[in-house]
C-alpha cells in the first residue's frame, strides 16, 4: 500500500508541475531563446565572414617616419607606405584627410611606443591602422635577424609539448579536471531549476487548505519522498530541454556558430574522482532538498519563506570566493571550513575533487557527512510538515512540535 501511495504521488506531483502553464514557459523559454540566439549569431557571422574576407583583400595608402632604422623601404613600400621626413606635415594631412594614415617609429621601440595616426574608420575598422604597423615593424625586425629559429625564440611563437607524472603514470592534466566538474555543473543546475519548487512543494498545499485531507490518506514520509522523487524527475525533464539546443546547434551548425571543437579524445574519465563527484553531488542535493522542504513545513506562506530562500542559495556561491584557496591552498582553515560544513560542503568539495585536493579519506568523511546530515534533515522536514501541515496562520515553532510529539507519546 505504501509503495502504491508512493507511486501515486510522484506521478500525480510530476503530471502536474510540467502541465503548469508557467513550467512551460519557464522550460521552453531558454530554448526558444537560444534558438533565436543562434539564428542572429549564424547571421551574424556569415555577414562577419564576408567583411573578413574583403578586409584581408583591401589595401590602403599611409605614410610613415622612421628614427630606429629598422623599418626596411622596399617592404615598406609593398605594403603601400610612403616614407615622409616631415611629421608634423604628415599628421595634417591625416587631420585634413588628405592622407588616411601615418606611421612614426621612435628611435627605440623598446622604449617608447609607435604613434599611430589615421583616419576614423568606426571604432572597429579603426584598428587596422596599428595592425599594420605593428606587422611592418615585425616584419622588418624578423628580416634583419635573419634566423627563423631566433625570430620564432624572440617572438614568442615557440611551441611547448608538456608531459607531468603522477604516481609514474602520465598525468590527466586539464582533461582529467573536466569530467568530475561535470558533476558541479549538474548540482547547480539542478539546483536553480528546482530550488524554487522543492521551497513550494510543501507550501503550495498548506496555502491551499488541502494538507489535512492528504495527510488522511498518506504517511507524511511517503509524500515527502514522492514529492523529492518527483522534483528529481522534473529537473532532469528540464535539463534534457535546456540541452537540446545547444546539442543540434553543435552538431549541425558548429562551424557557422563559431563554437568550439572539443576533442573529447583528450579527457580522461578516471573511476575514483567519477564515482567521488556523483556521491557529493547526491549528498548536496539530499542537504539542500531536506533544507527547502524544511523550511517550507515551517513557513506559511512562499513570501515569508523567501526571506530564508535567498541567503541560503547564496551559501552555494560562497566558495567561489576562495576559489584561488581551494585549488592551491586546500589546507587553509577557511577552506577546510566549507568542506566540513554542509551548505558550503557540496561545492567545495566538488571543486576540490575535480582539481585532484581532495584526499580519499577527507572525501570519504564529506560524502557519508552530507548523505548522513542530508537524510537526518529530510526526517527532520518530515516531522516538521506532519505539525505545520495545519499552521496556516503562523510560523511553526520547531521546539513546539518536539513538545507536542512527547506529550502525545504520554
Amino acid at each position: 500500500m505504501a509503495r502504491h501511495n508512493l507511486g501515486t504521488v510522484v506521478a500525480f506531483e510530476f503530471v502536474r508541475t510540467i502541465k503548469k502553464r508557467g513550467f512551460a514557459i519557464a522550460t521552453l523559454a531558454i530554448p526558444i531563446l537560444l534558438i533565436v540566439v543562434f539564428a542572429l549569431v549564424f547571421a551574424s557571422n556569415a555577414s562577419t565572414k564576408d567583411s573578413a574576407e574583403a578586409q584581408k583583400s583591401a589595401r590602403f595608402a599611409f605614410t610613415y617616419s622612421d628614427a630606429s632604422g629598422i623599418i626596411l623601404g622596399p617592404g615598406a613600400t609593398a605594403a603601400g607606405g610612403t616614407y615622409t621626413d616631415n611629421p608634423d606635415a604628415a599628421i595634417a594631412a591625416v587631420k585634413n584627410g588628405s592622407s588616411e594614415a601615418y606611421f612614426a617609429y621612435p628611435a627605440d621601440p623598446a622604449k617608447e611606443p609607435v604613434k599611430v595616426y589615421g583616419a576614423d574608420k568606426g571604432m572597429f575598422e579603426n584598428g587596422k591602422y596599428e595592425a599594420v604597423a605593428k606587422q611592418l615593424l615585425q616584419a622588418s625586425a624578423q628580416f634583419q635577424v635573419g634566423s627563423p629559429q631566433l625570430t620564432s625564440a624572440l617572438t614568442g611563437t615557440v611551441k611547448f609539448d608538456s608531459e607531468t607524472f603522477k604516481d609514474g603514470k602520465p598525468a590527466a592534466g586539464v582533461g582529467g579536471v573536466i569530467p568530475p566538474l561535470i558533476f558541479l555543473v549538474v548540482f547547480y543546475i539542478s539546483m536553480i531549476l528546482l530550488s524554487n519548487q522543492m521551497l513550494n512543494s510543501t507550501l503550495e498545499e498548506k496555502e491551499n487548505r488541502v494538507t489535512e485531507m492528504i495527510l488522511t490518506t498518506l504517511n507524511p514520509t511517503t509524500l515527502i519522498t514522492g514529492k523529492i522523487i518527483s522534483l528529481f524527475a522534473v529537473g532532469l525533464v528540464q535539463i534534457l530541454v535546456f540541452l537540446a539546443p545547444v546539442g543540434l546547434g553543435y552538431l549541425f551548425f558548429r562551424d557557422r556558430l563559431a563554437l568550439p571543437e572539443m576533442d573529447l579524445s583528450s579527457l580522461v574519465f578516471e573511476p575514483g574522482p567519477m564515482i567521488t563527484g556523483a556521491l557529493l553531488l547526491l549528498g548536496g542535493f539530499t542537504v539542500f532538498t531536506g533544507v527547502l522542504v524544511a523550511i517550507g513545513a515551517i513557513m506559511p506562506t512562499a513570501k515569508e519563506a523567501g526571506t530564508i530562500f535567498g541567503p541560503l542559495m547564496a551559501m552555494m556561491f560562497i566558495p567561489f570566493y576562495t576559489f584561488s584557496l581551494v585549488i592551491s591552498n586546500p589546507g587553509a582553515l577557511i577552506v577546510q571550513i566549507f568542506t566540513y560544513f554542509p551548505l558550503t560542503a557540496p561545492v567545495t568539495a566538488l571543486l576540490r575533487n575535480a582539481f585532484g585536493t581532495l584526499n580519499p579519506v577527507e572525501a570519504t568523511i564529506v560524502i557519508v557527512e552530507l548523505l548522513v546530515v542530508g537524510a537526518l534533515i529530510i526526517r527532520l522536514a518530515v516531522h516538521l510538515f506532519r505539525y505545520g501541515s495545519i499552521e496556516y496562520g503562523r510560523k511553526l515553532s520547531i521546539a513546539g512540535t518536539f513538545r507536542r510529539n512527547e506529550l502525545a507519546a504520554k
